[in-house]
């Protein structure tokens, strides 16, 4: 049974693209997950922001594919994922924004 997963592509005034991610993150749609961080690839020199404050749970199998995207990707991170993303090192890895930095 795959977790329910809500991906949304968009742009930011300024031409970053953006990605809001809602839901769980597990080895049941981290593909998903894969497909649209590639899709969703920065532009004109902006890095993609990955926008995970509606997530309510990350496993090593969506770590995996942020890890994988580290080097052209930005996070938002609500409370429940900052330590998670550096404990894991991947906020050494790519910039982490808590909630408040994100416009």
């Amino acid at each position: 049974m795959t977790t329910p997963l809500t991906l949304a592509p968009s742009r930011r005034s300024d031409g970053t693209p953006v990605l809001t991610v809602s839901g769980e993150i597990d080895m049941s749609n981290a593909g998903e997950l894969e497909a649209a961080l590639t899709d969703a690839a920065g532009a004109g020199g902006h890095a993609l922001l990955v926008d995970l404050s509606a997530v309510e749970y990350l496993d090593s199998a969506g770590l995996t594919v942020l890890f994988a995207h580290a080097a052209r990707i930005e996070l938002v991170a609500n409370e429940l994922l900052a330590p998670v993303l550096t404990i894991s090192g991947l906020a050494d890895m790519t910039t982490v924004h808590s909630l408040g930095d994100r416009t």
